[in-house]
């Protein structure tokens, strides 16, 4: 069993209900406990907002439970910012979970300027659940292959899925030049110390990541890419698949643990 939560932002929103299931999904295919946070402005001796924010908290484990009866499930009110509340609770999470909406929230729910904050700073993967929600349609899961993190991020989860692994690693240079051959290489090496009954689907093209990724997210049913974020912000490849991207996102750092 892991220790460590996965934790799941909740502000009331549909989309944040929705990463609630999500969640609790994901825990208890990880083993997890599941913990869930609620981030307000409201001032600490106002009863009124603790007692709504109690009721929604309320209101969203429940609906995990329901989900999954048999994951540990906690709850946290934290009168802060949600982007310094999010983050905070990551340190000591396996995943932190996102819904995401077309406006930005209170919950900053993975739209906007504290969505990328987030994502570019947490000391875990976040997920970011957007496109469709339910049962596994594909049972796939795709990886651009950069870092290591990212790829054993992804193979833990094709693994405990018992989905295929899509590994694709693209390039763009002058013709004449054997970067066909480099890529798959690349591959190679990025899935060398993967488990042999896992089933893999290499791919290696000329183009664009963002535009590939974003192909592929249609038959996935988890799209995962790393970051090396500098001065706490996403390079273009993760802003695009965030955007764009028809099922949840998981955003692997490659500069911690």
């Amino acid at each position: 069993m892991v220790r460590e939560p996965v934790v799941v932002g909740v502000d009331g929103s549909e989309a944040s209900l929705r990463a609630v299931e999500w969640a609790a999904d994901e825990a208890a295919l990880r083993g997890a406990p599941l913990h869930l946070v609620h981030a307000s402005t409201w001032r600490q001796d106002a009863e009124d907002g603790w007692r709504r924010d109690c009721r929604l908290l309320e209101s969203a484990a429940h609906r995990a439970h329901r989900r999954v009866p048999d994951v540990r499930i906690s709850t946290e009110v934290a009168a802060e910012d949600p982007e310094h509340a999010l983050l905070r609770a990551a340190r000591d999470a396996t995943a932190l979970v996102l819904g995401n909406r077309d406006r930005t929230g209170l919950a900053g729910l993975l739209r906007g300027s504290v969505s990328a904050a987030v994502a570019a700073r947490a000391e875990c993967p976040v997920i970011v659940v957007r496109g469709r929600h339910g049962s596994a349609a594909h049972g796939r899961v795709v990886v651009g292959v950069g870092g290591p993190a990212a790829v054993r991020f992804a193979v833990r989860e094709a693994v405990v899925r018992d989905a295929e692994l899509e590994a694709v690693r693209t390039w763009r240079a002058p013709a004449g030049e054997n970067h066909e051959q480099r890529a798959s290489a690349a591959l190679e090496r990025a899935l060398r110390h993967a488990p042999e009954r896992l089933r893999i689907r290499r791919r290696t093209a000329e183009g664009q990541a963002r535009r590939l990724l974003v192909s592929a997210s249609f038959a996935a049913d988890l799209l995962v890419v790393g970051t090396r974020s500098r001065a706490g912000r996403l390079g273009l490849v993760t802003h695009r698949v965030l955007r764009d991207a028809a099922c949840p996102v998981a955003v692997v750092p490659e500069h911690r643990r």
